[in-house]
C-alpha cells in the first residue's frame, strides 16, 4: 500500500497520511482464535491515559453497568460464485446487492431475472453483453462495467436464488486473508446472533465474532441489555481511501434497518441516561445515520453514505467495541473521530508491541 507523505496544506486530522501505519503481514490474522471468546481485548478509556490488555471473555467487567449494547444482526452470504465465460475463461462474481433488495422479474419456463451490482474478476474482463455461466440454472449477462471491477449485471436463474448461493457460493473472505475459504468459515465468519432473515452481507460485522452465549450471559450480571439493528455490509468496507484530503472522500452506500421496538429501546436508554455501546463500526454508522436521516431516534430503513471523521459530533453512541482496522481506511478514521487520532495511534502502537492480531479474524478493542 502506498503511504502518502504528510501534506503541509491539509490539517493533520484530514490528511490521509495521518491514518497510515506499518503493519507486517504476519500480524494479520489468517484464521480465527480457536475459541471466539479467547480473543484478546485492548481497553482504551478516554478518561485516563494508557490502555489495558485483557481477554475478550472478561469484557463485561469493563462495560458500564446498565448500558445498552447494540449489535448488527446481519448474516454473511456465500456471495462469491465461480463461473466461466462462453469462451471458457474462468470468471469470478461477487454479488453486492443485498438479497432483500433484489427485485425479481419472473419469466418463461421458470426462469427469473434481476438487475444487480457486483464485482467481476477475470484474466480478461467480460464485455457488456457477454455471459458468465455458473451452472445450467444460473448465469449472468454483463450490462455495464465500472471502476475497480464493479459491474451492473443481469442475473438469470431457475429455482430459488438464495439456494444457488448457499449451495455453490463461497464465503467472501477479505482480500488480506490469503487463503481459500473453508467449510469452517461458514460458521466462524458469522456472529452467533446473525439472523437468517438478514442474510446478504459480503463481510461480517467482525467485532461481533468474539461473542459467545457465555459472554452474552455475562452482560446480564451488570444489567446490560441487548438490541439489534441491521447493516448489510458491502465490499466498500475494505476499500482504501484514495483522497489525500479525506474530506473529499465519497463513502460507499450501505443499506440499514432500525425497527420501531429497537428505536424505542434506544430512545428510552438515552432518556434514562444509560450509555449506548455500539458493537462494531457498522452499528455506529447505522445508529448515527438513523439520527441524521430522521432528526432523532426513530425507525428507519434505507441507504446511508455517512462518513464519520474527526470533528463529527456523535449523537447516539457513547462507547464502541471494535477490531483493529486497515491503514488508510474509513474505519480507522471513524475510531479516530471517537477516541482522538493520537489516542488511536498510541493504542495501535501498544497492540503491535504486545502481539495483538489484526483485522477481521483478529483481536478486539473497547473504547470507553
Amino acid at each position: 500500500m502506498h503511504d502518502p507523505s504528510p501534506s503541509p496544506t491539509i490539517p493533520a486530522d484530514f490528511d490521509l497520511a495521518s491514518y497510515e501505519y506499518h503493519l507486517d503481514e504476519s500480524r494479520i490474522a489468517q484464521t480465527p482464535a480457536p475459541n471466539r471468546e479467547d480473543s484478546r481485548l485492548l481497553v482504551l478509556d478516554r478518561s485516563r491515559p494508557g490502555q489495558t490488555a485483557t481477554v475478550f471473555s472478561s469484557i463485561a467487567d469493563y462495560l458500564p453497568e446498565n448500558a445498552l449494547l447494540v449489535a448488527n444482526n446481519t448474516k454473511v452470504l456465500p456471495a462469491r460464485l465461480m463461473g466461466h465465460k462462453e469462451s471458457g475463461g474462468k470468471t469470478e462474481f461477487l454479488l453486492l446487492t443485498p438479497l432483500v433488495l433484489i427485485k425479481e422479474i419472473p419469466g418463461r419456463s421458470g426462469w427469473s431475472t434481476a438487475r444487480v451490482q457486483g464485482l467481476l474478476r477475470a484474466s480478461k474482463a467480460p464485455k457488456p453483453g457477454s455471459k458468465v455461466i455458473f451452472n445450467h440454472r444460473l448465469f449472468l449477462t454483463v450490462v455495464q462495467r465500472g471502476q475497480f471491477g464493479q459491474a451492473t449485471v443481469m442475473l438469470s436463474w431457475q429455482g430459488n436464488l438464495t439456494d444457488h448461493f448457499l449451495t455453490d457460493g463461497h464465503i467472501p473472505l477479505p482480500p488480506y486473508i490469503h487463503r481459500q475459504d473453508r467449510p469452517e468459515d461458514r460458521e466462524r465468519y458469522q456472529t452467533i446472533f446473525a439472523r437468517e432473515d438478514k442474510l446478504g452481507s459480503v463481510a461480517a460485522p467482525t467485532a461481533g465474532l468474539h461473542f459467545t452465549p457465555k459472554v452474552k450471559e455475562s452482560l446480564a450480571r451488570k444489567s446490560i441489555t441487548w438490541e439489534e439493528i441491521t447493516l448489510y455490509v458491502g465490499y466498500g468496507t475494505f476499500s482504501p481511501l484514495r483522497c489525500q484530503d479525506i474530506r473529499n472522500h465519497s463513502m460507499h452506500a450501505e443499506y440499514i434497518e432500525i425497527s420501531a421496538p429497537t428505536a424505542a429501546a434506544i430512545k428510552q436508554a438515552k432518556d434514562e441516561g444509560r450509555p449506548i455501546v455500539a458493537l462494531g463500526t457498522t452499528t455506529v454508522r447505522t445508529l448515527e445515520s438513523m439520527y441524521a436521516k430522521t432528526g432523532g431516534i426513530h425507525p428507519f430503513a434505507g441507504w446511508t453514505d455517512l462518513f464519520i471523521m474527526p470533528g463529527y459530533r456523535f449523537r447516539v453512541i457513547d462507547h464502541l467495541i471494535t477490531n483493529f482496522h486497515l491503514p488508510g481506511s474509513s474505519l480507522i478514521v471513524l475510531v479516530s473521530a471517537l477516541a482522538g487520532r493520537d489516542r488511536i495511534k498510541e493504542a495501535y502502537a501498544f497492540a503491535l508491541d504486545h502481539d495483538f492480531r489484526f483485522f477481521s479474524y483478529g483481536d478486539a478493542m473497547l473504547i470507553l
